[in-house]
């Protein structure tokens, strides 16, 4: 049986909501929409309009820094791999 997850104080993976894709507590709204939007550079005030407010700017940066703290984590996992390989070809 696979439990709910908490990513923080407003991103959670709830295998009873959205078939268990991260969305923000409390809503049916999935995190990957938002990070689009703002990819796409909608101004957060917009995003916050668009979802009625189920999305509060705290749960945007919340989003934000999670998703940049897991592409910095990938880029090192990534550079030390390949510094690994490197060494074992000297």
């Amino acid at each position: 049986m696979t439990k709910r997850k908490e990513y923080g104080q407003y991103i959670v993976a709830d295998p009873d909501v959205c078939h268990g894709k991260l969305t923000f507590r409390g809503t049916r709204v999935f995190v990957s929409d938002v990070l689009e939007q703002v990819a796409e550079g909608m101004d957060w005030d917009q995003i916050m309009w668009e979802w009625h407010g189920h999305v509060s700017r705290e749960a945007i940066a919340e989003a934000v820094s999670i998703a940049r703290d897991a592409l910095l984590k990938q880029h090192v996992k990534s550079r030390d791999a390949r510094r690994s390989k490197q060494r074992v070809a000297e």
